[in-house]
């Protein structure tokens, strides 16, 4: 059923067709059909899949996933056994089938078997989550033209390069479309772009004037077209192509392009013309895998592998060495040295006659045997302990922010222990830092400044002061209620000021400038109005949190823009004459947009007497070098209160205008529709270069000031972080006024505190630009920057106890980024208690984060809530998003999401710190149980003249790792605490333990592996002489191996895992369950195993029950062993604990001796969180009371 066409004009066109009707093609169009311009799509044939399958065009079928059944297993495979760990047991697993091996092969394939499974059902199983994504997707319904004007619905894989579809509102797209016709009359749509750039707002779309007019399902029936344009790219931005219809070419550009995955919205449905399917759309070309991100601990953890597969082959070599000795010396002649072993009449692999090589021999079982020094469960391990890590961080209530019902999201688990090693924090501010929630709150209009709201900066900076803010007889200072948005009457606004509202503006000296000044600011935007049909109220649809603010408050001060047609804006205003509300109506003539190059945007409208009117709004930068000389009346006030208003922390905007003539607009509107039209790679800057030649000798109106409010907690959220030791580094876009006082009302500056600021508004360098040669500039500018870092450095090395700060713009950055600068600039910056880089593209944030990242050779973390953060947070060990106001693209490219900037408090203090300490501690705890365990099969194997012989039956080895002892250390990864999370915050410096990477340092794991050999040693010799070679039995039987060999197994099960009970700082129930479940497993086993029959259970059989078990030697000699085992341990983390106790060991003296609640001595112990350099206002208290101390001393010196 064809639906009617939806007139609703207030969502309609804001670019009108008289900015870009005149599509015919006439423009060059060399590119088409060249390189890189290739694709030819024969829109609505009959046989389009046959059609683009022999253009060797994509089909709409997308797999994100990583294998297929097919691939699965090798692919999997291959991911297992490129570590390097797991490609050593499976070689041992292929010699263990042959007569080399001391073990059987299917004890030495099973455990292998099990870990390479566990890790291959979770990446099936990952992988089956994003298969039954790709299934949804490819399984969503369109419908489809299939001939004689009849739309068929079809699912969204099946669809082809030409097809028609019809998509209906609230649908996606199902492929990259060429937009023929809408609901609406001028053809036009809105449509959501989040899941492509993350952004909220809605972009307006509109098709060709040949084709709006095809509006029925009937009407497609004659339909052809064929469409050239550009090859599958990634570019979301560009689109370049020409259309032909009806015998007749047209242009085509990025507005008629309807991307993958965006969505309708606002628009009844549309007509559109496939023209990239599946992985040749816009979209899936941009899905480009995140970087490949490892943390330190497993670079370093691969380090300890490869030194002990040294360990390994040099315990091999010597035992082969020996054995080659000892075996050539059995046989002397006709004497027989070792009679008993015949070695006259042995194989090769004793042979003295052959003794090289059955030394070679001897290497090779020795390889199969020290193969358990090497833990083979230790990476699924981790793995599962990471993934049960990012649990507890999605579900901790207390990261969860109720009022977006958002909570944090580990969107990997590779990184959780990195998150208590941050050395450096690099933060966007806008939406980080700040709410991104403007309220207009200020402006200037005609050299007077208007609005008496007070902001955040400003009262942090009469805190900073001392001093009281009384505005309107109030004392700000301390008004909490405003500091509350809840409190606004009307979101976005927050203006006060009795002269000009009301309508009292009209009674003001300058009432034109006003009445021309909130015109501006209700005509020179791109938001949709959208009005409540029932109560008449107006709200916008905008591009941005500032324009919203910028239409809200012409509004509130009297000026409604109401309406929207494809070619007016409407709009209600106070007439200065009648003094009555009336409406205007203004012909929409062309928008010239914003974009971070041009930073301004402007409107050429004719008003209702007919006059032509540029008006424009824009940066301060650019704006003041446009005004004409008779349009700078107000231009030295207007320029005063910018400055104030960036030093209360304001965001400002420089609004002009200007009269137009008609034959300079005829002119201008040619060649802007020409640039418009064309299909040339340079058609932007043909597009800048009209507006550049109409947006001159402007005449200034004023500034509007809007304050991005600082977010809930951030200030309190830094104080931690710097008494953690944590550096923070801020890179913005924001001018350095507005940087500079943000970062004072957030306290990561202080009054006392010398700014070495760096910058280029110098004499010298004003007049270069003047002059206006590019090179001069470059050259003077790079060795003024040198200059300026240098002297920062020679100050710092004069007086370097004093806290300093650093602030650069960002083009001094782009000269300090150079590589025989960047080091410098670096050692500067680091010896900088804080960092703020201003005016920052989104390239030189990722630029920056790269050069602390590699300069630094420290863990670095980057945290923001745009697309334009995305570089950062991906060039960072860790990336965090936040997921805000700006949409979803930094969250996406992120590690970790949170919802606001103070959950990063917790995420790092707390989560940080446990997930570093818990891994640093299962690792050192899984080799110092391999060592244990490695130790004694190498002793008794030399006990044996380095045979061959293992101590131990076949299944004992393998199940060491696998059953008895893994469960235990994976509780500890999981569980463990060694303070609370409430200690944890209490005292922040605790987490240098992880930056200073005490716990994972060489000097900890060596210590560990000493403890392993140690124990290994202190097990085999007490077991050994314990047991040999007196009567194990009252029958006077003497042990044997197979006696010998289960004792000491379980002397070491009870070892390792009572060295765990002695590890853990927290224990739980599951920890309990898992330490002695482990250990009375082990006598579970043997009674099990040994009752299997001799062909299974060996060496095994009824070991316990009718020899061990009976005899009190052995359970002797188990509490003995174990006791002496542990006591070296024992003695040493005493002597530590009592005398020379880690930081955290002096939180757990408070704990222990009940001092919590003893501020004088918690605060002792907290005051080492606190250093001269350190940034937060905790800090700051501190810096204020000494200054006032020295000079309480100064004045009493004189009296003395």
């Amino acid at each position: 059923m064809v639906t009617g066409r939806k007139r609703r004009l207030h969502f309609s066109k804001i670019y009108s067709f008289k900015c870009g009707r005149n599509n015919k093609f006439d423009d060059d169009h060399s590119q088409i059909g060249g390189p890189g311009f290739s694709r030819v799509v024969y829109c609505n044939e009959n046989g389009a899949s046959e059609v683009s399958a022999s253009a060797n065009y994509a089909d709409n079928y997308v797999r994100s996933t990583k294998y297929t059944p097919m691939t699965f297993v090798p692919k999997s495979l291959f991911e297992q056994f490129r570590r390097v760990a797991n490609f050593y047991f499976l070689v041992t697993g292929i010699l263990s089938f042959t007569e080399l091996a001391p073990y059987s092969a299917v004890s030495a394939i099973l455990p292998l078997i099990v870990v390479i499974g566990a890790s291959m059902i979770k990446e099936g199983i990952e992988d089956w989550q994003r298969q039954k994504q790709d299934h949804e997707v490819n399984n969503r319904k369109v419908k489809v033209h299939k001939g004689g004007g009849v739309f068929e619905t079809r699912e969204w894989k099946s669809l082809s390069v030409g097809d028609v579809v019809k998509v209906e509102k609230d649908e996606f797209f199902p492929a990259d479309l060429l937009l023929l016709s809408s609901s609406y009359e001028d053809a036009v749509c809105y449509v959501e772009t989040m899941n492509l750039d993350g952004e909220t707002n809605l972009k307006l779309k509109q098709s060709l004037e040949a084709t709006s007019m095809i509006h029925d399902d009937s009407n497609f029936n004659d339909f052809r077209a064929t469409v050239k344009c550009e090859d599958p790219n990634a570019s979301l931005y560009t689109f370049v192509g020409t259309m032909e219809y009806q015998e007749q070419q047209y242009a085509l550009s990025p507005q008629q392009l309807l991307l993958r995955d965006s969505k309708l919205r606002n628009t009844d449905y549309i007509y559109g013309a496939v023209i990239f399917t599946g992985h040749d759309t816009k979209v899936i070309q941009n899905s480009t895998e995140a970087p490949s991100k490892r943390s330190r601990i497993e670079r370093r953890m691969d380090s300890i592998i490869y030194f002990l597969f040294f360990v390994l082959f040099l315990m091999a070599l010597l035992g082969s060495i020996y054995f080659g000795i000892v075996t050539k010396n059995d046989l002397k002649g006709e004497r027989q040295k070792r009679w008993y072993l015949k070695p006259d009449d042995s194989d090769i692999f004793f042979d003295p006659k052959r003794a090289p090589a059955a030394a070679i021999y001897h290497f090779l079982t020795a390889l199969l045997l020290y193969s358990y020094l090497i833990p083979i469960s230790l990476y699924v391990s981790i793995e599962i302990v990471k993934v049960l890590q990012t649990l507890f961080i999605n579900n901790d209530i207390h990261m969860y922010y109720e009022e977006a019902d958002k909570p944090a999201h580990a969107r990997t688990s590779n990184l959780t222990e990195e998150l208590g090693q941050i050395d450096t924090i690099l933060s966007d501010k806008t939406g980080t830092l700040t709410c991104n929630s403007m309220e207009f709150i200020k402006c200037s209009v005609a050299g007077t400044a208007y609005g008496r709201g007070v902001t955040e900066v400003e009262r942090a900076m009469a805190k900073r002061m001392g001093s009281p803010l009384i505005v309107n007889g109030r004392d700000q200072l301390n008004d909490d209620e405003n500091d509350d948005d809840s409190t606004l009457a009307v979101k976005g606004y927050n203006f006060e000021d009795e002269r000009i509202t009301n309508g009292y503006w009209i009674h003001e000296p300058h009432s034109d400038v006003i009445q021309m000044f909130f015109r501006l600011l209700a005509i020179c935007h791109t938001a949709i109005p959208d009005v409540d049909e029932e109560t008449g109220k107006v709200t916008y649809e905008a591009e941005s949190p500032d324009e919203a603010a910028f239409v809200i408050a012409a509004r509130e001060l009297g000026f409604e823009f109401y309406k929207r047609t494809q070619t007016t804006v409407s709009f209600m205003e106070l007439d200065r004459a009648s003094k009555k509300k009336v409406e205007r109506t203004y012909e929409l003539l062309n928008v010239l947009e914003f974009n971070s190059a041009r930073k301004r945007m402007s409107v050429i409208v004719r008003d209702e007497d007919g006059k032509l009117l540029l008006l424009c709004k824009g940066a301060d930068s650019v704006m003041f070098d446009r005004l004409a000389k008779n349009g700078r009346q107000f231009e030295e006030k207007t320029k005063e209160h910018v400055n104030e208003y960036a030093d209360a922390g304001l965001r400002t905007l420089i609004l002009a205008y200007r009269e137009l003539g008609e034959e300079e607009y005829k002119e201008f509107n040619e060649k802007f529709t020409e640039a418009k039209n064309s299909v040339s790679a340079d058609r932007d800057e043909l597009i800048d270069e009209a507006t550049e030649e109409i947006e001159k000798d402007l005449i200034l109106l004023g500034a509007t000031a809007v304050e991005d409010k600082l977010q809930k907690g951030v200030p309190e959220c830094i104080d931690k972080l710097a008494q953690a030791g944590i550096k923070i580094w801020v890179l913005t876009g924001d001018k350095m006024e507005t940087a500079i006082n943000i970062g004072f009302a957030c306290s990561l500056l202080r009054q006392g505190m010398t700014q070495i600021i760096i910058t280029l508004e110098s004499p010298e360098i004003v007049s270069a630009e003047k002059a206006g040669d590019k090179n001069v500039i470059a050259k003077i500018s790079k060795e003024n920057v040198k200059k300026q870092i240098l002297a920062g450095k020679a100050q710092l090395t004069a007086s370097s106890s004093d806290p300093y700060a650093l602030i650069i713009d960002g083009k001094s950055l782009a000269y300090a980024l150079d590589d025989d600068i960047k080091n410098t600039f670096l050692d500067l910056a680091i010896a900088c208690a804080s960092v703020i880089c201003c005016r920052s593209s989104p390239k030189q944030k990722a630029l920056v984060t790269r050069l602390v990242k590699e300069g630094t050779g420290k863990t670095t973390l980057a945290i923001g809530d745009g697309a334009n953060d995305v570089g950062m947070l991906q060039e960072a060990d860790i990336g965090i998003g936040i997921s805000g106001v700006e949409g979803m693209q930094a969250v996406m490219s992120s590690d970790i999401a949170i919802a606001q900037f103070k959950y990063l408090e917790r995420l790092l203090l707390v989560h940080g710190h446990w997930c570093y300490r818990r891994i640093s501690s299962m690792i050192c705890y899984f080799f110092y149980k391999n060592i244990v365990f490695g130790t004694t099969v190498f002793l008794y194997e030399g006990y044996a003249s380095f045979s061959g012989q293992p101590a131990y039956n076949d299944w004992y080895l393998s199940l060491y790792n696998v059953f008895f002892t893994s469960l235990p250390a994976i509780a500890l990864g999981v569980f463990d605490q060694d303070v609370s999370a409430r200690f944890c915050l209490k005292f922040p410096l605790l987490y240098q333990e992880g930056v200073q990477n005490t716990l994972f340092r060489w000097r900890r794991i060596f210590g560990w592996m000493l403890n392993g050999l140690v124990s290994g040693i202190i097990i085999f010799f007490l077991c050994i002489r314990a047991l040999d070679p007196e009567s194990y039995r009252k029958n006077g039987k003497t042990a044997g191996m197979e006696v010998v060999g289960a004792t000491v197994y379980t002397c070491i099960v009870w070892v390792v895992n009572c060295q765990m009970a002695l590890a853990v700082s927290y224990f739980t129930l599951i920890q309990h369950v898992f330490i002695w479940g482990g250990i009375i497993l082990w006598y579970l086993f043997l009674l099990a195993y040994g009752a299997m029959p001799t062909t299974i259970s060996t060496t095994a059989y009824k070991v316990f029950l009718e020899t061990l078990a009976p005899a009190p030697s052995y359970w002797f000699v188990t509490i003995f062993v174990v006791m002496a085992a542990l006591i070296p341990y024992f003695s040493y983390k005493a002597v530590q604990m009592r005398f020379f106790p880690a930081y955290h060991g002096m939180i757990q003296w408070i704990r222990y001796e009940g001092h919590t609640d003893d501020p004088e001595y918690v605060n002792m112990v907290r005051q080492r969180s606190i250093r001269t350099t350190t940034v937060g206002y905790t800090a700051r208290s501190i810096a204020r009371d000494n200054r006032l101390y020295h000079l309480n001393l100064e004045r009493q010196a004189p009296q003395s």
